[in-house]
């Protein structure tokens, strides 16, 4: 045992990290509160479409473009900002995300028409593309070489943003402008700030044994991940463009369309808890077929379902249509190149950059089209990542099956027991 680590018995620390027990519980709070917060306000804007489009005059593809100024900037600037912050403690990084974040939907609720409401989403955009590379470090800094768990817990506090702030805005809507529901969430922004100011620890020692680490897997594994994180993020989006006009087509109003979000998403949040177990059983490989074959299967279902049965199957399909990202994330430390942090800007900039423009693409199928074949676009995109999926095996080999995920976790408990 470490001399460093005889001198803390109150809160003892990680051997892989640096950290204390109590200094790894803030760092974690605090980014799943950024988490949950800036994921709140991505899906969140699902549920204004339909008030857009009506307000404004909007088809399906220029919904799909105004969405798009949102995801195209968070998703494009993952890398400049990851590189431009890594000398900024986690501390301002995540309250600077946030606080911008909040402005831009502050922006949006004030009388500037649909130029400020395209400008509040390029600058909510900025804030979110902060929030996601150096909240992934903070809990890879502060958790060393056990921070496979913290990252799923991480993943998964995004999920419940998912399911609370959608819900929230349906039932809001009805009752105040949107405009008003938009200042709402901004101020909710700032109490965040507030609370992360408070929550977040000092910044943690650089984790120097996981970013010098050269993973097995080596850059094609690393670009396969990435291409197939794209393509499931795309299904995902592309369906979220539709679901609100799905539901209404069934009948439904503005809150079914909040029950319905909630649904997917509560969906969603426990997906990552089932695909977690059946990734350590299956292995990537696995898993990620049997989740994306019955995306494709649950998406077309919804289709030709009545609203009961739809709301039925939407936490099905939440299960799978979400939780295959966090197997996926979770494997962005393995298949990097060393450098961690930069892997999980990469890595985000191409999802997300994929959920931005590819609903562009099944809206204009849409409009050209019909609704349904757009939906069926999204669904055939899932389809295509099976055969995909199987040019990773090789990469995964020795590094992520079933057997070696167990023996590192028993190397865990030892290295903590230690």
């Amino acid at each position: 045992m470490s001399a460093a680590a005889k001198t803390t018995p109150s809160h003892p620390r990680d051997a892989a990290s640096g950290s204390s027990r109590r200094e790894q519980s803030r760092s974690l709070l605090a980014a799943c509160l950024a988490h949950a917060l800036h994921d709140g306000y991505t899906d969140g804007l699902y549920a204004f479409l339909p008030v857009w489009q009506a307000q404004f005059g909007l088809s399906y593809a220029m919904l799909a473009v105004v969405r798009a100024l949102y995801f195209g900037t968070m998703g494009g600037l993952q890398i400049p900002a990851d590189r431009i912050l890594r000398r900024v403690s986690p501390r301002a990084a995540l309250i600077l995300s946030t606080l911008a974040a909040a402005a831009g939907l502050l922006l949006m609720a004030l009388p500037f028409g649909f130029a400020g409401l395209c400008v509040g989403l390029v600058v909510a955009g900025i804030g979110s593309s902060i929030q996601h590379p150096r909240g992934s470090m903070l809990v890879v800094d502060s958790f060393g070489t056990s921070s496979r768990q913290p990252l799923g817990i991480y993943n998964f506090s995004g999920d419940l943003g998912k399911a609370a702030l959608p819900a929230m805005i349906a039932m809001l809507l009805p009752i105040f402008a949107w405009q008003s529901v938009l200042g709402l969430l901004a101020g909710l922004g700032l109490v965040i700030a507030a609370a992360l100011a408070v929550l977040t620890p000092p910044a943690p020692a650089p984790n120097h044994a996981v970013e010098d680490a050269k993973p097995a897997g080596g850059r094609g594994g690393f670009r396969i991940l990435t291409t197939i994180g794209a393509l499931d993020t795309s299904t995902r989006m592309g369906y979220l463009l539709f679901l609100p006009f799905l539901i209404h087509g069934q009948g439904g109003g503005l809150q079914a369309v909040g029950v319905a979000l909630a649904l997917l998403f509560i969906g969603g949040a426990f997906g990552k808890a089932t695909c977690a177990w059946l990734g350590d059983r299956l292995g990537v490989v696995g898993t990620v077929i049997i989740t994306e074959a019955a995306t494709a299967l649950l998406i077309a279902a919804t289709l030709f379902t009545p609203l009961a049965l739809t709301f039925v199957l939407l936490p099905l399909l939440g299960i799978v249509l979400n939780g295959t990202s966090s197997v996926l994330y979770g494997t962005v430390p393995e298949l990097s190149d060393g450098d961690t942090g930069r892997a999980f800007a990469v890595f985000y900039t191409s999802v997300i950059c994929a959920g931005g423009l590819a609903p562009i693409l099944y809206g204009t199928i849409a409009d050209h089209s019909s609704r349904t074949v757009g939906v069926l676009a999204a669904s055939a995109t899932a389809a295509l990542i099976v055969p995909l999926v199987l040019a990773l095996r090789p990469h995964l080999r020795g590094s992520h099956s079933a057997a070696p995920a167990r023996r590192t976790g028993l190397q865990r408990d030892s290295e903590d027991a230690a």
